[in-house]
């Protein structure tokens, strides 16, 4: 039932359809939003309408990526929107919040939508009726796609489209997204949908909530939607009420609404869901029908193995171990191929450029930086690549759903499971894989405890110290080893670390109501080719462009730090002592990147943090590889290498370079540099710091600010100092 207090005051208008240039008129694209809660093939259809033609369009504001794609083979120009997915217009977070914002035309540089595309699941209609009826209130046409009709009839359910159709006022087409055949008409019907103005059906809510939603629209000058009015009144403290004061609407205003509304005994949201699911009834009376008895579908069949208690914490353990190793080993492959490419691109272009500052800016700044940046592609690929696998098959779901008794005691969901554990492969894919989280503030969190998850680049500065320093001793009848339980201590560390960071935070910074974890689980079905690739090509262009120019250019920038002031006198000295001492030319070579290293402004930088780190046990050598490794923790190696006038081609396993550690000792007879208490304490700072370029990079693409990126290096820096002081002062005090 429509209300008529409300018809026709929506102020949110769309754009001229035509715009009158010198010579002609340009026609604007019609516009249509796809909307849907979660899990309804609302990506799948959007695809099949655009031919996965979807690019990004970046919002001023907006924090989610919406996709846009022009529809194809339409009877008119129609630009398709993909909003995120929702299971109500009751926002939970910013992010949620972009969905009736871009249907209501509150997001900046974006024009209204000129019809809404509501995907509903077939086989779960009066959930998705609810969000529908929340979707009728916003005065704009609608046309519903029946989708997953396939498996409501596998259901043994059965849905009237006409008389549904009938009963919502609005077109009501039947479909199966995957289907080419059933895309026809529903084209046929979004093309009748933008010719008329048909309005849907509208819920019967209280009288009481209609007419103060009135009254607060008359005081806001009528520059306030029906829809956000209900929002606003309902949702206390809510975004839609934080978005009303933040224009200027009066507190006062509100607070006397809500009173008048509890004197007629509206008790807050509870009053409009049972008023949106008794109308859901009435509408769906007589429309569907079930079985008497469920139908035992293959999904269900799946199900009772894969979500078992104890088989499907086995069949999970599988998944994981397939992904992590997916992403810690089979990347090795294309990643070394990559790194290869670039030291042989480096070694000819060093080979024919002449010596001097020009040789070394392209081979060791430029060809290394963009080697730096492309080595991650693999893995932000592969990681991709599964989890579009694991979403498109339906067991994702499953997988946070199982996981999020477990992640509670972080104070998160099931959610942030998937990308905290890819990051102990990668921080970078992983933070990117955090997009799957619809609440801002477990997001956040998601995103800053990610780096405290010991990455692959890790594991080469866990294994030179472990082999150099602790004892190859044995236990339980040589089954267990120190070194490894070593090796496994540096990784628990993190996680360790990590459950009171994401605790205090959520307590903190971003304390607030915990979103529900209210998860459906789609029916399992095969993972489409084309999906995939789609989501490994987006996410790597992502990276590409988004985080590899940043990442670049901080290379570069400690290139600078580590080559000049180059002086001619630094090198007159080394040519000299090797003509003295007979060196070769390798030798040389290798004592001059020392020498030059040692009187860069990074040396000098390693110089003057030394009485900083000095309480810990460290020289300024340790400081100089600290600081060389903020691009990247894979150059520690190469930089000690070449600290210790070993060249920086050298790796873990370089004998030559544990001996060199070994012999280091402080000046003046003051005793060797590297001990066991030292090499636990490096160890430590290196799990706990947030020594990578890369991943404050992509903390601050997906947030939105440069804030968190400072707040996660100083506080990780922090605790990773006072952690690694605490360690030697401990590991000394043992004797050890």
């Amino acid at each position: 039932m429509s209300h008529p207090e409300t018809a026709g005051l929506c102020t949110c208008t769309s754009p001229p359809t035509e715009s009158h240039g010198s010579d002609n008129t340009a026609v604007r694209p019609a516009t249509v939003a796809t909307v849907g809660n979660p899990n309804t093939g609302k990506s799948t259809l959007f695809n099949a309408l655009t031919g996965f033609r979807r690019r990004v369009a970046n919002y001023p504001g907006v924090s989610v990526d919406v996709g846009r794609g022009p529809v194809r083979d339409a009877a008119r120009p129609i630009e398709l929107l993909d909003l995120p997915g929702t299971y109500s217009l009751a926002a939970l977070s910013p992010d949620e919040m972009v969905v009736s914002n871009m249907l209501c035309g509150r997001v900046e540089r974006a024009e209204r939508p000129d019809c809404i595309l509501a995907i509903l699941d077939a086989s779960n209609l009066p959930r998705n009726l609810y969000f529908f009826s929340q979707l009728a209130d916003i005065d704009l046409p609608i046309v519903v796609a029946l989708n997953m009709t396939d498996i409501a009839e596998a259901r043994g359910i059965a849905v009237d489209a006409g008389r549904l159709s009938e009963r919502l006022g609005v077109p009501v087409v039947p479909m199966v997204a995957t289907r080419e055949a059933t895309v026809k008409p529903l084209l046929e019907a979004l093309d009748a949908a933008l010719d008329g103005a048909a309005v849907a059906t509208r819920t019967q809510l209280p009288e009481a909530l209609v007419h103060e939603a009135a009254a607060l629209r008359e005081t806001f000058g009528g520059q306030l939607h029906f829809a956000e009015a209900i929002r606003v009144l309902l949702d206390r403290d809510g975004y839609a009420e934080q978005q009303y004061l933040e224009r200027g609407g009066d507190p006062n205003v509100i607070s006397e609404a809500r009173a008048r509304l509890n004197e007629a005994g509206i008790d807050g949201p509870g009053a409009e869901v049972r008023a949106r699911y008794a109308w859901v009834a009435k509408i769906l009376d007589g429309v569907i029908s079930r079985p008497d008895k469920p139908i035992r579908t293959a999904s269900d069949r799946l199900d009772a193995v894969l979500t078992h208690r104890f088989g499907g914490a086995l069949a999970l353990f599988a998944v994981l171990f397939v992904l992590f190793q997916g992403i810690f080993s089979f990347a090795t492959y294309p990643m070394d191929w990559i790194d290869a490419a670039f030291g042989s691109l480096g070694g000819l272009v060093g080979g024919v450029l002449p010596e001097g500052i020009l040789n070394s800016l392209i081979v060791g700044g430029l060809i290394a930086g963009v080697g730096g940046v492309l080595v991650f592609l693999p893995q932000i690929l592969i990681l991709f690549a599964f989890l579009a696998v694991l979403e498109d098959c339906g067991y994702l779901a499953r997988a946070a759903s199982m996981m999020d008794r477990v992640m509670r005691a972080m104070g998160l969901s099931g959610r942030a499971f998937i990308p905290l554990l890819s990051s102990f492969a990668c921080a970078i894919p992983a933070i990117m894989g955090t997009r799957a989280i619809a609440d801002r503030r477990e997001r956040f969190v998601t995103i800053l405890i990610t780096p405290f998850m010991s990455c692959s680049a890790r594991l080469p500065i866990y294994l030179l110290l472990i082999t150099a320093f602790v004892p190859t001793e044995r236990y339980l009848g040589g089954w267990v080893g120190l070194q490894g339980l070593v090796m496994l201590a540096m990784y628990l560390v993190g996680v360790i670390i990590a459950i009171p960071i994401a605790w205090l935070l959520k307590k903190t910074a971003f304390a607030g109501p915990s979103a529900g974890f209210m998860l459906e689980l789609p029916s399992y079905k095969w993972p489409r080719p084309r999906a995939i690739w789609q989501r490994m090509h987006f996410a790597g262009k992502h990276f590409l462009v988004r985080a590899g120019t940043v990442i670049l250019a901080v290379s570069l920038v400690v290139w600078a730090l580590g080559y000049f002031p180059h002086s001619a006198s630094t090198a007159s000295t080394v040519r000299q002592k090797g003509v003295e001492q007979g060196w070769d030319e390798a030798k040389l070579e290798s004592e001059l990147a020392g020498a030059y290293l040692r009187e860069s402004y990074l040396g000098r930088m390693g110089r003057t943090i030394e009485p900083v780190i000095k309480p810990i046990g460290w020289d300024w050598r340790i400081g100089v590889a600290i600081i060389a490794s903020f691009p990247a923790r894979e150059v520690v190696i190469g930089t000690m290498g070449t600290i210790f006038n070993l060249g920086g081609d050298v790796d873990e396993a370089h004998t030559g370079l544990r001996d060199a550690i070994q012999a280091a000792t402080w000046p003046d007879g003051g005793g060797p540099v590297f001990t066991l208490p030292v090499a636990l304490s490096i160890m430590v700072f290196f799990a706990l710091c947030a020594q990578c370029s890369s991943t404050l990079v992509m903390i601050g693409r997906e947030t939105g600010s440069w804030v968190w990126p400072v707040v996660s290096f100083t506080g990780m820096t922090t605790i990773a100092y006072f952690a690694a002081w605490a360690v030697a002062a401990a590991a000394r005090a043992a004797g050890l």
